[in-house]
């Protein structure tokens, strides 16, 4: 059952690395990395429940507490094209 999970997945994951690069705009693309990372937390955990080792789940956790910051940067970045803060330059009529 559990490898037919994973086969599954496997075959989601090229489904969307397909869409990655078939991507029509940019926010496809991005939304395509953030499935794929989803669809990899997925496949890491029912990897670690197929060879008994449940230390697999911490590291499903943390990749995907990785990705959503990643995904987050990737979407601030192409809005703002800057990830800190932004400093604006005052012009020397308000000062």
């Amino acid at each position: 059952m559990f490898v037919l999970a994973s086969i599954a997945l496997f075959i989601a994951m090229i489904l969307v690395l397909v869409r990655l690069f078939t991507g029509p705009t940019l926010y496809d693309r991005v939304l395509a990395v953030n499935s794929f990372g989803t669809h990899t937390v997925l496949f890491i955990g029912v990897l670690g429940f197929l060879s008994g080792r449940p230390d697999f789940l911490d590291i499903a956790l943390l990749y995907a507490l990785i990705n959503f910051v990643g995904t987050i940067a990737i979407l601030k970045f192409f809005r703002y094209r800057a990830i800190g803060d932004v400093r604006r330059e005052t012009s020397k009529t308000e000062s």
